[in-house]
């Protein structure tokens, strides 16, 4: 079995959770080599009986790859190096996704743009006044391609030429709504993706659009609430963000009118910031704030030991999250290398980007 038809057989068995078969990549490295084994035993003890593949999954496997080689669809791997940083860092981050269009997901800064279906004049004002505003930013723009909100989101970010990504809660054979057929080419045409962790014929069912939402909130550096109600995806969207402790926004509106409470309600219980402008969410995430080039740098021969392991690393990976240098630096417990990053950035050798992703200065 090839590489590509494993990872693709690893969705439709139901043996296997999501958590799960992130841990076996974590034992295994690749798909097809857990198949080779029967029973393994993770670190904490835990012996996990490995299924076979049955001729129903291989045949699923094979519809995938061949759907996939036909509308020039993508496959991004939990175990890739282009897979989402920010989203890989999440506990319950899908292990791979389908895309169509350009791998953007791990672009500088990342904002998602959430609310209501049934937007006012007002939302669709604020909305395309805040994207406006963050063009000179150069933000990519995540939203969920839904009418409303996250319509007047992704075409104003085509309009003011930023990169948009669209996450679909059905297959990539479905666009749904159908009314933004040409809204999703025109997204693929300018450099944008449509994303989905669904496979190819998966139809946009109900449960499909709250699971998708915590890709949504996984792959920004932020969320902005526009406009919603009460309860709805939005509100979802948001709880999930704050729960990644990523930054939530939201824009407050008119008390008497319900797409507006959930807003306004984010808002008082502290969940998001008040926001009514781009310039303010950039000014928030750091975003409008250059490098101090009066900073004199501390030479490399100059750092001791346990800096220079650190430099060292994120000079081979820039834009790395905290989490990935806790993994990759297992010798230094999360709290001395705080410490260090910390007293490195002071010093003007690494940058703290938004998201708590560094990089050398």
């Amino acid at each position: 079995m090839t590489e590509l038809l494993a990872r693709l057989s690893l969705q439709f068995i139901p043996e296997l959770s999501n958590g799960t078969i992130k841990k076996l990549l974590q034992v295994f490295g690749n798909a097809a080599d857990i198949f080779k084994e029967k029973t393994v035993i993770l670190k904490n003890g835990k012996r996990i009986q490995i299924p076979e593949i049955s001729d129903t999954v291989k045949r699923q496997a094979e519809f995938e790859a061949e759907s996939m080689e036909r509308h020039h669809i993508n496959l991004c791997f939990y175990t890739d190096a282009d897979f989402p940083r920010r989203l890989k860092s999440c506990n319950d981050s899908p292990y791979m996704l389908y895309y169509k269009g350009e791998n953007i997901f791990s672009e500088q800064k990342m904002l998602a743009v959430v609310g209501t279906r049934n937007v006012t004049p007002y939302g669709k004002d604020i909305t395309k006044k805040i994207i406006e505003e963050l063009a000179e930013y150069n933000v990519c723009i995540i939203s969920g391609l839904a009418r409303g909100v996250d319509t007047v989101a992704h075409e104003h970010a085509l309009e003011n030429n930023l990169k948009t990504v669209a996450v679909m809660g059905a297959g990539l054979r479905i666009i749904y709504p159908d009314c933004n057929e040409r809204l999703a080419q025109r997204i693929e045409e300018q450099g944008g993706a449509l994303v989905s962790e669904f496979p190819f014929k998966t139809k946009p069912d109900r449960q499909n659009f709250p699971q998708r939402n915590r890709i949504i909130a996984g792959m920004a550096d932020a969320t902005v609430v526009m406009e919603t109600a009460q309860k709805g995806g939005s509100i979802i969207t948001a709880y999930i963000a704050h729960s990644y402790n990523r930054d939530v926004f939201a824009v407050p509106g008119n008390i008497f009118s319900p797409t507006h409470e959930g807003c306004n309600a984010l808002i008082h219980k502290n969940v998001a910031a008040l926001v009514t402008s781009g310039a303010e969410i950039a000014e928030m995430m750091g975003w409008d704030i250059q490098p101090q080039k009066n900073v004199q740098k501390k030479l490399f021969i100059e750092l001791t030991d346990d800096e220079k392991a650190i430099t060292d690393l994120i000079n081979a990976h820039p834009d790395m999250m905290i989490d990935e240098l806790i993994e990759q630096l297992p010798q230094f417990p999360p709290s001395k290398l705080a410490t260090l990053l910390l007293q490195l950035e002071l010093n003007g050798v690494i940058l703290c980007n938004p998201g708590k992703c560094y990089r050398i200065n």
